[in-house]
């Protein structure tokens, strides 16, 4: 009880707002600085601008970058997911390869005969095979 009364519930409310207020500015200040970073439509100089701003004036700056860039951040963002996408998707069709039908097949056909596929199995294999 000594504890509750030294320390009072809405201090503890208030320290928990503070602590996830600075912690979301943090993220916010991170993404901020990664998406400036990754930029490569302005120049060095805008960037040590931006960054001198944000460092100076910390809440102010990070929500002005918010609201100047925040149609270029989303567009960045859409363009760096869609590379990674299409860098995977490569990646697994070379790992994958294409194999020959017949050859899917046949070594359907070989599990079947070992008994490690069953009849309807065999038939699935055979049609995904066939269907390409």
């Amino acid at each position: 009880m000594l504890a509750s009364s030294a320390y009072p519930f809405l201090e503890v409310v208030e320290t928990m707002l503070v602590f996830f207020a600075f912690f979301i500015w943090i993220w916010i200040l991170f993404m901020v600085f990664a998406d400036l970073f990754r930029r490569r439509d302005t120049s060095g100089f805008v960037k040590v601008l931006w960054i001198v701003f944000v460092i100076l004036l910390p809440y102010i700056g990070v929500f002005v970058y918010l609201i100047a860039e925040h149609k270029g951040m989303a567009e960045r963002a859409g363009r760096e997911q869609m590379a990674a996408k299409a860098e995977m998707d490569e990646y697994v069709r070379s790992v994958a390869g294409a194999a020959d039908p017949a050859d899917q097949i046949a070594q359907a056909q070989a599990l079947l005969d070992k008994g490690t596929i069953s009849q309807a199995e065999f038939d699935q294999l055979k049609r995904k095979a066939l269907a390409g």
